[in-house]
């Protein structure tokens, strides 16, 4: 597989989505993540993301405008333990919670499937790092309903023991803009990574579309040690 641009993946598409990158740094220092929201109606564009214990919740950056909170709040970032849970979902949640209650990553969103909003049918996008005595390794999945038919939930897990320095990968939701958006196709897109936390996230939130992106989180978590060092970037401010 051919290692992409996450640079030139992102500004040749206006309209990803959310978005997560899983990967480790070209040093090989450091478990590095990023998840992204984007949005075109105004409810979907009417958000930040807020500090949350050790992970991150979205919130309503007007809450006058808050139309429908049912897809749009949620906390994308929860650790538990050793293990740093990304998703674009309140599946966020069940992945916590049961994996909490010694089940599987692949279990607990065996419990969960696409989001219900039609037509779109948006996919749930999860990743989950798991950092443990300087020993690093995760696992991504997608959960997207069969070519649009409602009625079918194809679940896709992706697991990645001894990640290559320099080497992510990355998945989101949409394929391009469109009516209905189009889902992701594919596994998660082999990408370069970089050493420098803020350089990564610079590049991530000047890469996106500027009329559609809406919040961007990046972590980078010590491998050795552990010990992470993050950072949001809002668009509404």
């Amino acid at each position: 597989m051919q290692k992409l641009s996450l640079q030139k993946e992102l500004t040749g598409n206006a309209y990803p989505g959310r978005g997560i990158v899983i990967g480790k740094t070209p040093n090989g220092k450091y478990a590095a993540t990023a998840y992204f929201i984007m949005g075109r109606s105004e409810n979907s564009r009417n958000r930040v993301f807020v500090e949350d214990g050790e992970g991150i919740r979205t919130q309503a950056f007007d809450p006058s405008k808050l139309s429908d909170p049912s897809l749009i709040i949620y906390a994308p970032v929860r650790v538990l333990g050793n293990k740093t849970i990304v998703t674009n979902g309140d599946q966020t949640d069940t992945i916590y919670e049961l994996m909490d209650k010694q089940q599987t990553f692949e279990q607990a969103l065996r419990t969960r499937e696409f989001e219900p909003d039609a037509p779109n049918y948006t996919p749930r996008i999860s990743g989950i790092m798991h950092v443990e005595n300087g020993e690093y390794n995760y696992a991504m999945s997608i959960l997207k309903s069969n070519n649009g038919n409602p009625d079918a939930c194809n679940r896709y897990t992706f697991a990645y023991s001894n990640p290559v320095a320099g080497e992510g990968h990355f998945i989101h939701t949409y394929m391009g803009d469109g009516n209905p958006l189009p889902s992701f196709e594919g596994e998660p897109k082999l990408v370069e990574m970089m050493d420098d936390m803020d350089a990564f996230a610079e590049m991530l939130w000047s890469s996106l579309n500027e009329d559609n992106k809406v919040s961007l989180f990046v972590r980078y978590i010590d491998i050795a040690t552990g010990k992470c060092k993050s950072r949001i970037i809002n668009k509404n401010k």
